[in-house]
């Protein structure tokens, strides 16, 4: 008796681990199904733009560019989500009688199934609907839409197996943390693009489309055009790329499979000399903090924020949205040196709910307060942990928002407003803290536990609106000096000023959180003990 065929066998786990996964809670089938359905419905309006923008001019340039913008996406899914797709990572069958060329055709026919290629055929098709002109046009768009596919589907499975290694382990799941930051510039690049196409239209995009239509995938739709056009060498050799580039892709991931099939595997000794790093005395940064508990508390602090996915992912995203949103914006030539505080008021967040990020280990960090001498300590450590990073960098966006803007006469007055915010989100990030404190689940993406939500809310949301109030007195001086003549040459004191009533309000706020923490240790031990 012959062995059944590989291809259904693995299409049909494909299945079950799609069927089984939506079967684990209602919440992540109704996930699940929110998102197919706004995924095919942001297709089926791509699909119907691009068939609206059949013979405007320059479209050609536009759906080279959408095409090679989406392979480019194919590339990176693996390393932002490697968790996405379970068959993702071939090491799964490593104990099992398979060959490269067999397992390679399955996994490659399995990849079809699912949104993310419905979502692409119909980009595709929508695509050649859009340049297509002739019958020529329309037998080589018989061809580009599989072609094109399968392109985008093995350079994410090449991708994905030349970094499992590194995608099964915990440096490599923390690549997902920059999906935040992905997402964010994207949106901001999209937006500008946006813009510029508005006033001068899609022949813009020509200089650029004549490039990428030579790239593996783009190429594919490009030669659409080429054959529409009656250039049909062009067109072929178009093709000829994207088909090129898919046998390459195809033989770099068989011969990839090949090597993590047989290959020992060393995370045991990686590990083995990660635990020897480990166990090595503090050096290098470590050294120029603070003696005592101030310093220890601090590299505990930095130590969160590079070690820990959660905090990592907030600190990342906070770091990328405080500058994309100033910079983006003097970039267009819309902006105000005054977004610079935006900045500071991301950073800020990350004081909220500081004995969240410890979790259940909290009981260890009480054990050592006795005292509101103690817990003020404590806070303040923390707080000089986030100063360390947050003063610089809101420094940093506000001089290169100013520089664009090239508005030097506002610097002095916008790093004071942003010392001022900056200072009045620690303070009451300090005391709700103590007053809100709310448990952020290790597993998973919820960054709340199950019936702390309005603790969240009140804390966040809450505690920027006491700092947007405690800011006023700063706001209402610079409102002054700016409105009134005789103000215009003191405006540079607003730096000093605001420098001096953040450092106030910082001060101010760790001392009365100080007693209310270590009044209600407790009761914060069991709220960040619920994840």
């Amino acid at each position: 008796m012959s062995a059944p065929a590989l291809t259904p066998v693995v299409v049909r786990l494909k299945l079950s681990l799609l069927r089984n996964g939506l079967r684990q809670s209602g919440g992540r089938r109704a996930a699940w199904v929110a998102s197919a359905v706004v995924t095919l419905l942001f297709a089926a309006l791509q699909v119907l733009g691009l068939v609206a923008l059949r013979g405007v001019d320059g479209v050609e340039s536009l759906v080279v560019l959408l095409v090679a913008v989406l392979a480019l996406g194919w590339a990176v899914m693996p390393l932002f989500f490697p968790g996405g797709d379970e068959t993702l990572d071939p090491t799964r069958l490593v104990m099992l009688p398979l060959r490269p060329r067999p397992l390679v055709r399955a996994l490659l026919v399995a990849s079809l199934v699912g949104i993310g290629p419905l979502f692409t055929v119909c980009l595709l098709v929508g695509s050649v609907f859009a340049v297509a002109r002739g019958a020529a046009a329309w037998a080589v768009g018989v061809l580009a839409v599989p072609l094109a596919l399968l392109v985008c589907v093995a350079l994410a499975r090449a991708v994905a197996a030349a970094n499992v290694r590194l995608l099964t382990s915990r440096k490599g799941r923390d690549l997902a943390v920059l999906s935040g930051l992905v997402v964010a510039i994207g949106a901001q690049v999209v937006n500008f693009g946006a813009q510029r196409l508005g006033s001068g239209g899609l022949d813009q995009l020509d200089p650029v489309a004549d490039v990428l239509g030579w790239l593996p995938g783009a190429s594919a739709i490009g030669a659409v055009h080429a054959a529409g056009e009656g250039a049909y060498g062009i067109a072929v050799a178009r093709l000829a790329v994207s088909a090129g580039a898919l046998v390459v892709l195809l033989a770099l991931w068989s011969r990839t499979l090949t090597r993590l099939m047989t290959a020992p595997d060393g995370s045991t000794l990686q590990a083995a000399g990660d635990s020897a790093v480990r166990d090595r005395p503090s050096t290098g940064f470590a050294r120029l903090l603070p003696a005592g508990r101030t310093g220890t508390v601090m590299e505990r602090s930095l130590r969160y924020i590079w070690r820990d996915p959660k905090t990592k992912a907030a600190w990342v995203t906070s770091l990328a949205i405080g500058l994309i949103v100033p910079v983006f914006n003097a970039w267009q030539g819309t902006g105000s040196v005054y977004f610079a505080c935006f900045a500071a008021g991301m950073l800020g967040i990350q004081m909220y709910n500081q004995f969240g990020q410890d979790t259940s280990a909290f009981w260890m960090v009480a054990m050592t307060i006795s005292s509101a001498r103690d817990a003020y300590a404590e806070l303040r450590a923390r707080a000089l942990a986030l100063l360390l990073i947050t003063l610089p960098y809101a420094a940093l966006v506000t001089v290169l928002t100013t520089a664009m803007l090239d508005d030097w006469t506002r610097l002095p007055e916008a790093l004071g407003l942003s010392f001022a915010l900056l200072g009045a989100m620690l303070a009451t990030g300090a005391w709700t803290s103590a007053r809100f404190p709310y448990s952020v689940p290790q597993e998973g993406y919820k960054n709340v536990a199950p019936g702390q939500v309005g603790l969240a809310w009140i804390s966040i949301f809450g505690g920027m609106m006491a700092a947007a109030l405690l800011c006023l007195p700063v706001i209402a001086l610079t409102l002054w000096l700016n409105l009134d003549d005789a103000g215009q040459d003191l405006r540079w004191l607003l730096l000093p000023a605001g420098t001096a009533y953040g450092a106030l309000l910082t001060f101010g706020g760790l001392r009365l959180a100080a007693p209310r923490t270590a009044a209600r240790l407790p009761e914060i031990v069991m709220a960040v003990s619920k994840g």
